[in-house]
């Protein structure tokens, strides 16, 4: 039996625990699973079983399973609504802050306020400044939980105050450094604490090459980050070099996942993190995508019947349209792709626009001359007339290149406008390169009319 269906049937096994009300039972045998099966047995069962689920556990024990929900649970309102507000309180000061901040968002500011209100001060003061941070930004992912020292205390004094503020840390592995004015001075690992010298001072220690994020910056940036140097966490500073928080590598997951699916929903035209909803809503989701394509595919509806009577002397070029315009789509939605991905990780840095297209329209060049020789050769063969297959390769060729360069400039100019770049969706740039690819091979057959007739 898989691990998988073990886990089901002691699921179901809880689920008769909760029913009977037994609470000894219950909670020796749930405490018992991994925090992560914990949070996946809290999110299968009703309403009705979770209200006996907070009978039989303390807020801290929620605030654990907690902080592995996923933030952007839909769920999550609907949860905290069937908490009484002083358990919601007490749990949410129980996870870390980082964790609990982005609950706290996702609220009414009603519910935000009730919530905070039956905090301790403290608890509160901290919420509140995370709050506060933009969306989207370093300060809104980082935490303020992490273990800062001075320079002028010896190594087992450091270990020392380690030691005290383990237990609220979010991580421990780096120890910052700060001076007088709260600056950011340096970083010391655990490691490095461990091996050096108890009488050894930490500015002997510690170094003094700190990469850091602001506040204001990305969140993709810190993620890049944290992604190019390997780090377990990334201190957030001001502007003044004040340290503020830190970003941990949990959130930094995070991150990637929540800007992989927005780029993937963008190039598939449909919010793809949605896949619970029902029909309706889930139609209702598409739709608006599919007519606005819809009166752009009548474009090119239109543009083919401007050439009917081309096709009427030449019927042959109808059993070709499909074939361009499919491969000039591809051809697109392959540069999109590539073109989203390298400004997601910022690989045009350093590089001039025009330099860019130019790459590109090479690209372009190259694959089009490929699949445009390639094609020729086909349908010469095939329809024993190479005039034919020279307009068809050639409209093949200028399709792929004119498509080409619509995948990466369009997203180009929209990230060049403070758009995100994923919204030149997938069937946008196919549904572009069918119309642009129709009159490139019209056109092209006009030139050669009497070659192939």
């Amino acid at each position: 039996m898989s691990e998988e269906n073990n886990l089901q049937e002691k699921f179901q096994e809880l689920k008769k625990l909760l029913i009977n009300a037994d609470m000894t039972q219950f909670r020796a045998e749930f405490l018992d699973l991994h925090l992560y099966d914990q949070a996946q047995f809290y999110q299968q069962i009703d309403s009705e079983l979770r209200v006996e689920f907070y009978n039989f556990l303390s807020p801290q024990e929620v605030a654990d399973l907690f902080d592995l929900i996923e933030e952007d649970d839909r769920q999550i309102p609907i949860y905290l609504k069937e908490m009484r507000p002083a358990y919601v309180a007490e749990m949410l000061s129980g996870m870390y802050i980082d964790n609990a901040v982005d609950l706290l968002d996702q609220l009414e500011p009603d519910q935000m306020a009730k919530y905070l209100s039956l905090m301790s001060r403290q608890d509160a003061g901290e919420m509140k400044e995370l709050l506060h941070y933009e969306d989207q930004t370093a300060g809104a992912i980082m935490t303020t939980e992490f273990v800062s020292i001075v320079g002028n205390q010896t190594v087992s004094s450091a270990l020392l105050a380690l030691k005290v503020a383990a237990k609220e840390a979010e991580t421990i592995y780096y120890i910052y450094v700060l001076d007088e004015e709260n600056h950011l001075a340096g970083v010391i690992s655990l490691r490095d604490l461990i091996v050096n010298d108890d009488d050894v001072f930490v500015y002997d220690v510690m170094s003094t090459r700190v990469i850091t994020v602001e506040v204001g910056d990305e969140q993709t940036q810190a993620a890049q980050t944290i992604r190019d140097y390997d780090f377990l966490a990334l201190p957030v500073t001001d502007y003044e070099n004040h340290l503020l928080g830190i970003i941990t590598v949990d959130d930094v997951l995070d991150v990637m996942d929540e800007e992989a699916t927005s780029d993937y929903s963008g190039l598939a035209g449909v919010d793809v993190d949605i896949v619970s909803e029902n029909p309706l809503r889930a139609s209702l989701k598409r739709l608006p995508w599919l007519v606005t394509l819809l009166f752009l595919g009548m474009s090119t509806a239109s543009l083919i019947s401007h050439y009917e009577e081309l096709v009427s002397e030449a019927s042959i070029l109808a059993v070709f349209i499909s074939l361009i315009t499919g491969t000039a789509g591809n051809a697109g939605t392959q540069s999109l792709a590539v073109a989203v991905r390298r400004l997601a990780i910022g690989d045009d840095e350093g590089k001039t626009f025009f330099g860019l297209i130019l790459k590109e329209i090479l690209t372009g060049l190259i694959t089009g001359v490929v699949t445009g020789v390639t094609v020729f050769l086909m349908v010469g063969i095939w329809k024993q007339n190479f005039a034919l297959g020279l307009v068809v390769g050639m409209a093949m060729l200028f399709a792929i290149v004119v498509a080409n360069l619509a995948g990466s400039l369009i997203p180009m100019l929209m990230e060049r406008l403070g758009f995100d770049p994923a919204v030149a969706s997938g069937p946008f740039i196919t549904t572009l390169s069918d119309l642009t690819s129709v009159l490139i091979y019209f056109n092209i057959a006009a030139l050669f009319m009497n070659q192939f007739i």
